[in-house]
Parts: C-alpha cells; sequence; structure tokens
C-alpha cells in the first residue's frame, strides 16, 4: 500500500481527497495543514508521494516542495487552484511530478497519482544503477592501483599482480577491492 502525505490548508477539501485516496487503496499516512507541517512529516514520515496545496499560511507549497526536493527524492503533485502561467514555472521542480487544477476529480487524480509513482519507481531504480556502476569503477580502479603497486614492489607484470590478487582474494576469502585496498594502505 502506497503512503500519501495530503497537504491541503482547506479542510473540507482534505477531507474529500482522503476519502478517494483510501477508497483507491492508498494510505494517508499523515495530513497537514501547512508547509511547515508538510516539511516536518515528510522528514519524519517519508511518504511514497506528497500532494500539496500551493497557497497555505506559514510556508507555501512550492518553498515547501524545494526544501523537502533538497533532502528526499520523494514526488510531488501540486494541487491547486491557480493555474497562472507564474505559478506553473514556480512549481518547475525536479520533485514536481503533476499539477493539478482545483476542483480535483477522482479520474484525473488517480491517473495522476500512479504515473508519478511509476516514473518515481524508474527513477530509483536509474540512479541505482548509476550508483552501482559508479562502484563498480571505484573498485576497479582500487584493483589497478593495488596491482600497480604490487607490479613496482614485488617486479610482476600486469598479469603476474592480477594473477597474485586473484589468489590471494580466493585463499583469504576477501574481496579483490578489499584485498586491493590493503594492499593500497601498507604501501603508503
Amino acid at each position: 500500500m502506497k503512503q500519501i502525505l495530503l497537504v491541503e490548508d482547506e479542510s473540507i477539501i482534505r477531507m474529500d481527497l482522503k476519502v478517494i485516496l483510501e477508497s483507491e487503496g492508498y494510505e494517508v499516512i499523515r495530513e497537514a495543514n501547512d508547509g511547515e507541517k508538510a516539511v516536518e512529516y515528510a522528514m519524519t514520515y517519508k511518504p511514497d508521494l506528497i500532494l500539496m496545496d500551493i497557497k497555505m499560511p506559514k510556508l507555501d507549497g512550492l518553498k515547501a516542495s524545494r526544501i523537502i526536493g533538497k533532502q528526499l527524492d520523494t514526488p510531488i503533485i501540486i494541487i491547486t487552484a491557480y493555474s497562472q502561467k507564474e505559478f506553473v514555472e514556480n512549481a518547475q521542480q525536479d520533485n514536481i511530478v503533476g499539477y493539478l487544477i482545483k476542483p480535483i476529480a477522482k479520474e484525473n487524480l488517480i491517473p495522476a497519482i500512479e504515473v508519478a509513482l511509476h516514473q518515481s519507481e524508474k527513477a530509483k531504480k536509474l540512479q541505482q544503477s548509476v550508483d552501482d556502476a559508479k562502484e563498480k569503477v571505484q573498485h576497479r580502479k582500487t584493483i589497478e592501483r593495488a596491482k600497480g603497486i604490487l607490479m613496482q614492489t614485488k617486479s610482476l607484470s600486469e598479469q603476474e599482480a592480477f594473477k597474485y590478487l586473484r589468489d590471494t582474494s580466493m585463499s583469504r576469502q576477501l574481496s579483490m577491492h578489499r584485498l586491493s585496498q590493503e594492499v593500497i594502505n601498507q604501501n603508503k
């Protein structure tokens, strides 16, 4: 069950949205009526999605979205009565993935949520792939550096140094990366 933070200062609209969301199988984990609470609840509960009004007391939804976006990669759908160009332009932030004009019908809300959640999952998987690739490159650089040290200190060829790392890592049951870090640390 996907968890949604609902941020709307008008209690009747907030109640209507909550009924729609829960009838569609979403869990409204918290409700907020201003941007400050939205930021606090987002950081504490880390929802899967945030529905955020723009015009609210204390801190408006766009500023709250900016603050949340710096800390979390939670997708946000703006729900507002304002369709003026300046609001739409200000809503063009990385974490804002939708912009719905009130009154919000179930027929518009649910597809927007489904698309936002799907795109968020794709983005997280892509980021994980990028992070994994960066880590593999770093590991490879460490192994290459250790190989170079072994070539120099033990007068080995590149192939012999690699074989030494591979055989030693297997016999000691260490990853080649971990063993390479030890070789580098011992030769500082």
